[in-house]
């Protein structure tokens, strides 16, 4: 049986350790419940997070859970999908974008 691979969910408390001291790089989306441009890429996430699996990590910060992160990386509006790498902000998108453009993003820093 194949294991189902579902894109991280990311957190105030474990931000630090997945994400910031984590050497892959790693996609970042920022989204709520309520926003109907986020759900129409979750499922977008989620295939980059099957595609690139050991690669890159993807996954996702709930705002609305998640003020601290919310706040430190500026987001003031979703989706915003951070790609972050060695601690640092690499790149970024804002809205939703067809699946194209976060391959090509994951690819320029891989």
């Amino acid at each position: 049986m194949k294991s189902i691979i579902m894109a991280l969910e990311f957190t105030d408390t474990n931000f630090q350790t997945q994400v910031l001291e984590n050497d892959k790089l790693t996609v970042v989306d920022f989204w709520a419940e309520w926003c109907g441009p986020c759900r129409a890429i979750g499922p977008v996430i989620e295939e980059l997070s099957k595609e690139y699996d050991g690669k890159v990590n993807v996954g996702k910060v709930n705002v609305d859970n998640n003020m601290a992160l919310s706040t430190k990386y500026g987001i003031t509006s979703i989706p915003a999908i951070l790609f972050i790498k060695g601690g640092e902000v690499v790149d970024k998108l804002v809205g939703a974008q067809p699946k194209a453009r976060f391959v090509e993003k994951i690819n320029a820093h891989l």
